[in-house]
């Protein structure tokens, strides 16, 4: 009998599959979702609420579900469950502690990677270039002259905070431009990116950035980072883009920052908290732009949002690791 343990040694779940898998989803039947051939007629999704009371004899091995904490979740949970996969990356709002030992947990992991990292490669070049001020829309008081120059992201210090799936592929587009690419994570472990030099402190992160890009996830050694002394360790003038989660900043040591003129500039798609309150600071501060969490969108979302599940159902019935298992001491 083999044992499906993750790719980072976590989780358990007995023998090779036999017979049709039962998926209870808490995201409807997935019709929309194409099953792999090799899948057609071995998985069965079974649709549950995630309010109200579940079916008394619904019973299933594997549990489809947000990341968020869901009214029906334990219940769900004492069906049978073995595995749990999230349609989503981050699990800072998802109840880990409900899942007991003896059951897998997964996300999908990297499937915003590309369109995240294209959102922060286009607040870094309009904050160089002053987008979309530097259009005009009648003559300007000088022509070929802009009224204060423009930056460029060559030579320029993009500091990363995080360098898993999105952290890399922001890497990845920001080389080409000739950036200086510097990451701070968790581990000793050697930078995946050729060309991106590893710092082992937040201080030496931020010190010499021009550019200050979160893509960690929110851990309790994230959450407020970014408080007052790290800000007074940043270059004056620094460009700051959080599409990561709102807690890893002190909002209030961010607006002394701004104002300080340490933080030229804050391109915010993750706040605290979400949504952000009619009224909140941020909407006005002529140094922020805010957006409503809306970086990881593209026409292929919804797709991508089931690939990960989709693998993994074909590596849980072939008794194989499972891919982006989560690990609950660490929070990712």
């Amino acid at each position: 009998m083999g044992s499906r343990v993750g790719l980072h040694g976590l989780g358990y779940a007995p023998g090779p599959v036999t017979g049709t898998l039962t998926i209870l989803s808490h995201v409807g039947r997935l019709e929309a979702i194409h099953l792999p051939p090799e899948l057609e007629g071995r998985v069965e999704v079974v649709p549950i609420p995630m309010d109200g009371e579940l079916d008394p004899d619904v019973r299933g091995q594997v549990l489809l579900t947000t990341p968020t904490s869901v009214p029906t979740l334990r219940d769900a949970l004492g069906r049978g469950v073995e595995w749990v996969h999230l349609i989503g990356t981050g699990i800072d709002m998802f109840p880990i502690e409900v899942l007991g030992d003896g059951i897998v947990l997964t996300n999908s992991r990297g499937l915003s990677a590309v369109p995240i990292s294209e959102w922060v490669m286009a607040c870094i070049l309009s904050f160089a270039k002053h987008m979309p001020e530097s259009f005009v829309t009648e003559p300007p008081a000088r022509w070929n002259i802009p009224p204060r120059p423009l930056g460029s992201l060559h030579g320029a210090r993009l500091a990363l905070l995080g360098l898993g799936g999105i952290g890399t592929a922001v890497a990845h587009r920001a080389l080409p431009f000739g950036m200086d690419v510097v990451a701070l994570r968790h581990t000793d472990a050697p930078s995946p990116v050729d060309g991106v030099t590893m710092v082992r402190s937040i201080d030496e992160l931020v010190a010499d950035a021009d550019h200050v890009v979160l893509v960690a996830p929110l851990t309790d050694a994230t959450r407020g980072l970014f408080d007052d002394d790290v800000f007074a360790a940043m270059k004056p003038g620094a460009h700051l883009v959080n599409v990561a989660r709102g807690p890893i900043i002190d909002d209030g040591a961010l607006r002394r920052a701004l104002d300080a003129g340490i933080v030229a500039g804050a391109d915010i798609d993750a706040t605290d908290p979400e949504p952000l309150p009619a009224g909140h600071w941020m909407y006005d501060h002529p140094r922020v732009r805010v957006s409503p969490h809306l970086s990881w969108n593209w026409s292929g979302a919804f797709g991508a949002m089931y690939e990960v599940f989709l693998r993994n159902l074909t590596h849980w019935l072939a008794d194989e690791p499972l891919e982006s298992v989560v690990d609950p001491a660490q929070g990712y």
